[in-house]
């Protein structure tokens, strides 16, 4: 089975990252490629970000249907594009924001999310109340911490996650922490053991559900919101 993970932002270095997480994170039997939305923004930190990043993502879905891929993670938490990339895409698309609420609803009554900086938050709030998951997340914390320094693993963004968990768990009554961004994945096993609770992150989940998916057989629906766009004759 290929699965094809896809960053939605133009930061070749993140992109690595995605891909060497996606790799350790396969299930059996599968093979991940990884690209990376070359021409849009470096990061996405909020709506106008992820709006930007959407058309460059696409072509890369487009791209990877066209080489036969079996499904799609989109490696970002806000899931930008979701919706335009299941019209797109016949294969099974999964955002990894909605794959982390799902697998942390099947492991806790209550998670909490942490993200990277304040401007995501209303996106993943929307999300969560469109996904049916807002009564089972009990808070949503922003760390303050740009994008690409949490990619980088500066030792100022590791802390700030850090304390958020901390707050997250001792004030918000969350059971488990689901790690709102992409280049967060690579400390979901470092927290888990120090909070002793599960941490929960994106990529993993992603292609756990899409692998599941894509495994049973399953195409993403052409009738309805995912039908795509209607072709028009030329006047």
């Amino acid at each position: 089975m290929r699965i094809h993970v896809v960053n939605p932002n133009a930061s070749a270095a993140m992109t690595a990252g995605i891909a060497d997480a996606a790799s350790a994170a396969a299930p059996r039997g599968v093979t991940v490629e990884t690209t990376g939305a070359a021409g849009g923004p470096v990061s996405i930190e909020g709506p106008l970000d992820g709006a930007m990043a959407v058309p460059w993502m696409l072509r890369r879905i487009a791209e990877a249907e066209a080489r036969g891929t079996d499904g799609h993670v989109i490696a970002c938490f806000d899931d930008t594009g979701l919706d335009a990339a299941r019209c797109l895409a016949r294969a099974p698309v999964i955002g990894i924001g909605e794959a982390a609420a799902h697998c942390a609803t099947l492991l806790a009554d209550r998670f909490a999310i942490v993200t990277s900086v304040s401007q995501a938050l209303p996106v993943l709030r929307s999300n969560l109340v469109r996904y049916g998951f807002a009564n089972r997340c009990a808070g949503l914390r922003a760390a303050g911490v740009p994008v690409l320094d949490i990619d980088a693993g500066t030792p100022q963004a590791v802390a700030a996650i850090r304390r958020q968990v901390e707050s997250a768990l001792a004030q918000d009554g969350a059971d488990a922490i689901v790690l709102g961004c992409a280049g967060m994945a690579r400390l979901a096993a470092d927290l888990e053991a120090e909070f002793g609770c599960p941490v929960i992150e994106g990529i993993s989940s992603g292609l756990a559900l899409v692998s599941a998916v894509a495994g049973a057989g399953l195409k993403t629906s052409k009738r309805g919101a995912y039908a795509g766009p209607t072709e028009t004759a030329e006047p």
